[in-house]
């Protein structure tokens, strides 16, 4: 049984800073993990992913501002978010794979995904 949940999303105001977090069962069957997000009325956009092996991949939007990291023992995958904007606003998803798949885009198309946690930049 495969169940990735976030948490962590909440308001803030431009500029501001969050921090997501998402618990992964079956931590390692997994060979990438990354996170998406869809805004209303915006297609669902891949933001960062890493490896089991350390390396990431970013999308240009969110380069220098985002970046994801993972505790391991926990089994949890992080997305640290600074400099937030009002374009960032949306649903912030978990997302996980069973082979290497390091182009950030690619993550709404893991097979295995979270419930989404509300971000609101405002």
């Amino acid at each position: 049984h495969v169940q990735l949940v976030e948490s962590g999303g909440g308001s803030v105001q431009p500029g501001g800073s969050l921090r997501l977090s998402c618990t992964v069962s079956n931590w390692p069957r997994f060979a990438t993990l990354g996170w998406f997000r869809q805004a209303p009325g915006r297609q669902r956009e891949g933001l960062a992913c890493v490896a089991n092996i350390g390396t990431t991949n970013y999308t240009d939007s969110v380069k220098g501002r985002f970046t994801i990291s993972r505790d391991i023992p926990r089994r949890t995958l992080y997305l640290q978010m600074n400099n937030l904007k009002p374009e960032d606003t949306g649903v912030y998803y978990c997302a996980a794979h069973p082979r290497y798949r390091m182009v950030a885009s690619e993550v709404p198309l893991f097979d295995y995904r979270g419930q989404g946690t509300q971000v609101t930049v405002s």
